[in-house]
């Protein structure tokens, strides 16, 4: 019993910063951040306690002491780490996650953790802003990109500022709370988040597994053992409904990619450039099951490329997006997406259009369907059902 309260003390007096000459030291915290390890130190006079009642003077007294701490070594640990990395603004919005989680878990108090990555993320130079609501404390970020799923605000200047935690708040009505801005002007902090993803992490070759994949093609059965890694899930689980030109160009990981890429190039190395991108439609089409996202998910998901890889069920958006990667990669092709009430599909330009074109500014594109339908559609075909049905296109590439 006493040297079970001995150790717990000795515990606990290590993780205390330690007094030297009347000056506190600075406590060091380390963890693995996909594939890199992040190391900084905490300054005593940014510990900072938050026991008291949402309001706009406690927040302000909170931002007051922190401005007035030692934060400069961490910010700028983050902010090194960011650019030693390339990290784009949502995978540098995770570490900052991570790091305040570090500093003050958010099950323990999650108003003092929600401070704390608003500090972090406004001393890194990102215009971003607390609202409170009723017993809520809201975390938003100005943003020139267009979001369709979390609440946004207009200021009066026009800009617009969406909403960073409103996944932490299960069940609730955004629109019909009252909410106020607390208005706090941090210095330089004027930059826009932006949602685009442009290279994933380099995430440790232990942390993916094998995944088999197999479709038929032309009555021969084609294998892959792609590697897919579970943390692509954990990085984008609450990353929000973006264009389909942002969705659609986030990158593969090395390793996903160095699977599966070269392979798919070596099998229609020989093939001419339509049958090449026909071979690619129907791997797509048939190497995953098909399931609408009520049914998988519950709600309007748009997986990546690599998501699409990684689960066992996927839907015409997700085929869509995974299609255009694989186009864009290794034929790197003049695309559109079209978009249908219930439907979205894929059409690409060839130096002669197949079956049916479809002309949109000027140009002529085939259909080339990724989704299953009930007919095996071949190039130049759509499905009966759409035919008729209006359609806009929402995304244009160009190579």
């Amino acid at each position: 019993m006493k040297s079970g309260l001995i150790k717990y003390l000795l515990v606990l007096i290590t993780l205390l910063p330690i007094s030297v000459s009347g000056r506190t030291k600075s406590q060091n915290f380390s963890f693995d951040f996909f594939g890199h390890t992040f190391n900084f130190s905490l300054d005593s006079s940014l510990v900072i306690s938050y026991s008291d009642s949402l309001s706009e003077s406690s927040i302000i007294d909170f931002y007051n002491t922190a401005n007035k701490a030692q934060y400069t070594p961490l910010a700028n640990a983050l902010l090194s780490y960011k650019d030693k990395y390339n990290l784009n603004d949502w995978i540098y919005y995770q570490l900052i996650r991570k790091t305040a989680q570090q500093i003050s878990p958010k099950a323990d108090n999650y108003n003092r953790y929600t401070l704390y990555k608003w500090f972090l993320l406004t001393k890194s130079g990102y215009d971003a802003k607390l609202v409170l609501g009723k017993n809520h404390l809201f975390f938003y970020v100005k943003s020139d990109d267009n979001i369709a799923d979390i609440p946004f605000y207009e200021s009066e200047s026009g800009q617009q500022y969406v909403c960073l935690n409103i996944h932490d708040y299960k069940n609730i009505h955004i629109d019909k709370e009252q909410l106020f801005p607390v208005e706090i002007k941090v210095a330089g902090a004027n930059k826009s988040f932006s949602y685009k993803v442009t290279r994933l992490p380099d995430f440790k070759p232990e942390d993916y597994s094998e995944k088999s994949i197999e479709f038929n093609y032309k009555q021969k059965v084609y294998h892959f053992n792609v590697k897919v890694n579970p943390n692509i899930s954990t990085i984008f689980a609450n990353y929000p409904g973006v264009d389909f030109g942002t969705y659609f160009n986030i990158p593969l990981s090395r390793e996903t990619y160095s699977s599966l890429i070269p392979l798919l190039k070596r099998n229609i190395s020989k093939m001419s450039q339509k049958k090449g991108v026909d071979y690619l439609m129907r791997f797509t089409r048939y190497s995953f099951l098909y399931e609408n996202d009520d049914e998988n998910f519950g709600k309007e998901k748009h997986l990546l490329p690599e998501q699409t890889l990684l689960y066992e069920k996927s839907d015409c958006d997700d085929r869509a997006a995974l299609f255009f990667f694989l186009v864009k990669e290794i034929y790197n092709l003049p695309m559109i997406a079209m978009l249908y009430p219930t439907h979205i599909t894929m059409a690409v330009q060839f130096d002669k259009p197949i079956g049916n074109p479809i002309l949109y500014k000027g140009k002529t594109y085939t259909v080339c369907e990724p989704t299953p339908q009930m007919k095996d559609l071949k190039i130049g075909q759509i499905s009966a059902n759409l035919k008729q049905q209006p359609y806009k296109v929402v995304y244009q590439y160009e190579p």
